[in-house]
């Protein structure tokens, strides 16, 4: 999937997707909550240049990493939550590289998320809502239910579709409406998501970096390889 995207503006306007989560249980229809998404736009539009010049600190944003710290191999993972490539490789590929490579010490898995859209933004606050220790056991069910999630409905539907998996995963039902409630976060992940995919050069999902070299989706075969080649130096 390419679709990446690029400006501050967008950014901004993805978090205040978020910020709109606030009004879901207040708004009967969804052209009023269409309209609440299209004034947050314009006034990213209006002061973007004031954006530009704001600094955020992304260094608060953890990294979500699965292996031995002292893996031999490094294979960083970006991916959408929405895209269906990433979840076709998490429901096969994924499985095989974890038992048997990252869960044997052999490759350190980075996991970085890629925002297309609001509701992949939505889906990451999710999965990080639980902290480190769940977040990779939210983001499997996350992808699992892709489909259903995705298509529950109306943004208002599609929140609370996620926020049930969070919950499924243990997460309060409190601590999710926080976690997808704050607006700081949402835009420091959007400027994170930013910093990484202009640094690795990403422009489409999955893609992966091993061992400082950009590699693009495809089967696990030639993944095995190519991973096989950088264990054997």
């Amino acid at each position: 999937m390419t679709r990446i995207m690029t400006g501050i503006c967008a950014a901004v306007a993805v978090a205040a997707g978020v910020y709109a989560i606030n009004n879901f249980s207040g708004r009967a229809d969804n052209a009023s909550l269409l309209d609440i998404q299209l004034v947050s736009a314009a006034n990213a539009q209006e002061s973007s240049q004031g954006a530009e010049a704001a600094e955020v600190d992304t260094s608060t944003i953890m990294e979500m990493v699965q292996g031995a710290e002292d893996a031999p191999v490094t294979l960083i993972e970006y991916s959408s939550y929405t895209c269906p490539h990433c979840a076709n490789f998490h429901a096969d590929a994924y499985k095989k590289l974890k038992a048997e490579y990252i869960d044997t010490g052999k490759v350190k898995l980075v996991y970085r998320e890629v925002y297309f859209d609001r509701f992949g933004l939505w889906a990451s606050m999710v999965a990080r809502c639980g902290g480190e220790e769940k977040f990779f056991g939210i983001t499997d069910l996350i992808f699992k239910q892709q489909a259903e999630w995705t298509r529950a409905g109306g943004p208002a539907e599609m929140v609370e579709a996620l926020k049930k998996i969070g919950r499924v995963a243990g997460v309060d039902g409190d601590a999710l409406e926080a976690c997808l409630q704050d607006a700081t976060k949402a835009q420091t992940l959007v400027t994170w998501y930013q910093e990484n995919a202009t640094k690795d050069d990403i422009s489409s999902t999955p893609s992966f970096i091993l061992n400082g070299t950009k590699i693009a989706n495809q089967p696990y075969e030639d993944l095995k390889a190519l991973i096989d080649a950088e264990l054997e130096g």
